[in-house]
């Protein structure tokens, strides 16, 4: 549930009980002259949460990462790495994590840094990364298509938001990012190596929610995508997908599969 919401009905529930507590004698019918009160509206039930999710493989699982730009999980495996880009919406950041601390989920944001979302949310943010539930890769400063941009303007992005992870996570993304669009070309790549961005990740299936869907067809995306050793791409940006989480658990679970980060399976350092 969401964490305000709670809050808005705990209060309400404590209102509640103690206009009872001082209307309890005016409205009981044994004493002269009461009068009767309607029960007071209990307000909307709570929203049940999704189911935990399992855990993710053990360390001795993990396999190294294959050469070129990555599109999928390599080998074998029931695993999912659900890769959340941008940022735009941060009530969409913070119901992303408030998925993470009810359910047990693993995923990779990629980062574009320059949104409030990554400083403003990072109280909350940050005990995820270091726990490793949640991981960090970049996805440039201003999400630029990186191909047009000199040299300069290509590291200057790549580098900014590598500052802003390093300075308020303790992490900087290596070896991982995501260029815009998914557009890249060698030198882009050596740029980004040069940097400690090694390994292009790029995705195979996506939740198609950059712009503004609807819930079902969210749903549908999720059904197709969602498959063993699956990277899929979603994004920050629109709340659609906050109103989706237990179909997206369902899936999952219907599927045995584990979501995972991408340290989780990947050997990169």
């Amino acid at each position: 549930m969401d964490r305000r919401r709670f809050l808005t009905l705990l209060a309400a529930g404590t209102a509640t009980a103690l206009a009872g507590c001082s209307t309890a004698q005016a409205t009981d019918p044994s004493v002269p002259g009461a009068t009767t009160v309607p029960p007071a509206d209990p307000g909307p039930a709570p929203v049940p949460r999704p189911p935990t999710l399992p855990p993710p493989p053990p360390a001795s699982a993990k396999v190294a990462v294959p050469p070129g730009p990555l599109t999928a999980l390599p080998g074998p495996g029931q695993n999912l790495a659900l890769t959340v880009d941008d940022g735009a919406d941060p009530a969409v950041v913070e119901a992303y994590i408030q998925f993470a601390e009810d359910t047990g989920a693993r995923f990779t944001f990629f980062v574009t840094g320059r949104y409030p979302a990554w400083t403003d949310l990072a109280p909350r943010l940050r005990p995820l990364v270091e726990t490793g539930q949640i991981q960090l890769g970049n996805h440039t400063w201003s999400h630029p298509d990186l191909t047009s941009l000199s040299a300069d303007d290509v590291a200057d992005e790549l580098g900014r938001t590598r500052k802003l992870l390093r300075d308020t996570y303790g992490v900087d993304g290596t070896p991982y990012f995501r260029p815009p669009y998914g557009y890249r070309n060698p030198q882009l790549d050596r740029i980004a190596a040069d940097l400690g961005y090694t390994v292009p990740t790029l995705w195979y299936g996506s939740l198609s929610d950059s712009g503004v869907i609807t819930e079902e067809y969210l749903v549908k995306m999720a059904h197709q995508y969602f498959t063993p050793q699956a990277i899929v791409i979603g994004h920050a940006n629109h709340p659609t997908v906050t109103h989706c989480y237990p179909q997206l658990v369902e899936v999952i679970r219907e599927r045995n599969l584990a979501m995972v980060t991408l340290d989780d399976v990947l050997l990169s350092h």
